[in-house]
């Protein structure tokens, strides 16, 4: 049976999530509100803006809900903003007009750091090694283990990470910009934690599938 597959409409690029979900014969479908969370078997959290998805969330009472499901081990993959969203703690986070920080639904143990490759203009692409990618069911053994085109966008970046998060994936410290220290450094850009997925890239954005097939095998239980 197709896995039913929710992409959180609130803001962002959810159309093309719901395409590539769709290609790979899942059952995709966009989602608003508390009641549309029932009966999925994961949620996909696309790109866009934290602030916005945060607000919207919390204004259409999806996020005390998802919360809730995330804890009891409900599984999401969260893209760019959705990385951000899936932190237990946020680098650097924005304000309301009423002082109260920007809130997210937690469930990896990191600190993501917000816009950190920079702004749109300083958006670019790179080939990435991306662990885990050996339990995709592919005939071709050079298509699981060929780099991921990864797109960054106003991209954030992991700062750090818990026992309990596998480190996927990370930029060469050439792609990276100056840190306070003058120095770069190699980030981390993507991550698992149980039934948690997150990438800081838009794999969506070139047509790459292995990032959402990944997520499909970890709904199934085969990853």
């Amino acid at each position: 049976m197709a896995p039913r597959i929710g992409v959180l409409a609130l803001q962002g690029d959810v159309r093309e999530h719901l395409a590539a979900l769709d290609s790979l014969g899942a059952l995709a479908l966009p989602v608003k509100s508390p009641r549309e969370l029932a009966d999925l078997d994961g949620l996909v959290i696309p790109g866009g803006e934290s602030t916005v998805i945060d607000k919207l969330s919390r204004m259409y009472g999806v996020a005390e809900v998802l919360k809730a499901r995330i804890a009891d081990g409900f599984p999401v993959y969260g893209s760019c903003a959705g990385m951000i969203m899936l932190a237990d703690t946020i680098a650097d986070p924005t304000s309301n007009l009423k002082g109260e920080p920007q809130q997210s639904f937690g469930g990896i143990d990191m600190v993501v750091k917000r816009n950190a490759f920079g702004r749109q203009v300083d958006s670019f692409e790179v080939d990435l090694a991306i662990r885990g990618l050996e339990s995709l069911p592919s005939q071709d053994p050079n298509r699981v283990t060929a780099p991921v085109r990864a797109a960054f966008i106003r991209a954030p970046w992991v700062e750090s990470v818990g026992e309990s998060v596998q480190v996927l994936a990370k930029v060469p410290a050439e792609n990276t910009p100056l840190g306070a220290d003058g120095l770069r450094v190699d980030r981390i850009v993507a991550v698992r934690s149980g039934n948690l997925l997150a990438t800081s890239f838009h794999p969506e954005v070139g047509g790459e599938r292995r990032i959402h097939e990944l997520f499909i095998q970890m709904i199934r239980g085969d990853a």
